[in-house]
């Protein structure tokens, strides 16, 4: 069953995130705070399955309240921010810091809760392609904040898997490219997440631009 954390410093939208939530029988326990401080401390003292943080919070921002959720809470929840635009540069920054995946304010109900079920089954929340196009939209290429020499520890095929995700392929595909498994696709990526530090597939395809394995427009 499944605990959510709702983080929004508008009393209406965050009341009306959780009533949504409380309706759907396999999220058990919905909890809210109001902003980055609360929702950290919050991520401290109880165990969240998923967390919906606001982008644009007062004090801490939504960006830095995940980075330091993700960062220091054992076992950390999947975070979704929130926002009001689907490209937006805070959107991208979120991905950079280690969210799953984003909604916009005005989703659906149904959207809501079955986006909750998605990340809570270790998905993201959007298509891959969706995820390349954030990222081509905001990186920055050449300097970036992660340097090449980050990528020194993988192998070549882990480097070349690395590649594929950030090309916005799916681990299916990349099987069949490869002429491998899924599970053993599954298994690289595991490692690459666990070598280069990182918590979410979108963080994958950060890294593969700013890294410089993939350049914006590169299909292949």
């Amino acid at each position: 069953m499944t605990r959510v954390l709702v983080v929004d410093d508008q009393e209406l939208v965050r009341a009306g995130l959780a009533s949504l939530l409380r309706t759907a029988p396999d999220i058990t326990h919905v909890s809210e705070v109001s902003d980055g401080e609360a929702a950290v401390e919050a991520a401290r003292r109880e165990r969240w399955d998923v967390v919906l943080m606001d982008i644009r919070l007062p004090g801490m921002s939504g960006i830095a309240a995940t980075e330091e959720i993700l960062r220091e809470v054992p076992d950390p929840p999947h975070v979704i921010v929130l926002t009001t635009f689907d490209v937006d540069e805070y959107v991208y920054a979120a991905l950079r810091a280690g969210a799953c995946g984003f909604l916009l304010k005005d989703t659906s109900p149904r959207r809501l809760v079955e986006a909750v079920r998605i990340v809570t089954r270790g998905e993201m929340l959007f298509a891959p392609a969706v995820t390349r196009r954030l990222v081509e939209a905001y990186t920055r290429q050449p300097s970036s904040a992660v340097e090449p020499e980050a990528l020194s520890e993988l192998t070549a095929r882990e480097r070349e898997v690395l590649r594929l995700v950030g090309l916005g392929i799916d681990n299916e595909a990349i099987a069949r490219q490869l002429y491998v498994t899924e599970g053993t696709v599954k298994t690289h990526l595991h490692r690459i997440m666990g070598k280069l530090s990182l918590n979410s597939r979108a963080q994958a395809v950060v890294m593969a631009y700013e890294s410089g394995l993939v350049v914006p427009g590169q299909t292949r």
